[in-house]
């Protein structure tokens, strides 16, 4: 949608280089002439308002959504960080839980083998 609106947006400047350019009503596009009235004049000026105007709507539109798009994946990449330290977190609380356990469980067994 950007590549499109900075497509149209070009096409309305040449248009207005093309009209800048020339000095007289006659123009000269693709080897066709054309010789415009001032109505013709007037309507072809406000064609290229409007196709001006949106490809600047376009180009406005397709950034918002790109910049809306990298904002919900930064968020999903934070809330995966968050989620991974969280269970790593778990993880190391886990481990030292069972070598506290493994440990109770050697003393035990030394304890009671002293005792026959």
């Amino acid at each position: 949608m950007i590549l499109l609106g900075l497509l149209l947006v070009l096409l309305a400047g040449g248009a207005v280089a093309l009209v800048l350019t020339e000095e007289s009503s006659r123009y000269i596009l693709f080897g066709y002439t054309f010789e415009l009235n001032h109505l013709e004049m007037f309507l072809a000026g406000a064609v290229t308002m409007a196709v001006l105007a949106l490809g600047l709507w376009m180009l406005g539109s397709g950034s918002r959504r790109t910049a809306r798009h990298r904002r919900k994946l930064r968020s999903a990449r934070a809330e995966a960080s968050d989620q991974v330290a969280r269970l790593e977190d778990e993880k190391r609380d886990l481990e030292r839980r069972l070598e506290r356990e493994h440990r109770a469980g050697d003393r035990l067994v030394a304890g009671g083998s002293d005792n026959p």
